[in-house]
């Protein structure tokens, strides 16, 4: 995206002056997204929502991995600078 300086009326025609101004990266919320996403893709709703119903315990696995998402994107959040390919499976714990 490009601005330019635009000088209207008096005086004489404004220089050239071009700002570009780039796109940012990815931000928090998308990191956000990506942690929501692989929660959804491993069951760990389907089996709170089984816990809560019967009684019976959602793996200790389940859990655990849970914990490990939420501590990648808190992790990542933190940077001053998140990577561009943050959604790659080397940062992320596999289930």
């Amino acid at each position: 995206m490009k601005f330019f300086v635009i000088e209207g009326g008096k005086g004489n025609a404004a220089a050239d002056i071009v700002f570009e101004v780039h796109s940012a990266g990815p931000g928090v919320n998308d990191v956000k997204a990506e942690a929501e996403r692989r929660i959804r893709a491993s069951g760990y709703e389907d089996w709170r929502v089984r816990e809560f119903v019967t009684g019976a315990p959602m793996p200790s696995g389940l859990k655990y991995l849970r914990m490990q998402i939420d501590f990648v994107a808190e992790a990542i959040s933190r940077l001053d600078r998140i990577p561009e390919d943050f959604r790659s499976d080397t940062y992320w714990p596999s289930f």
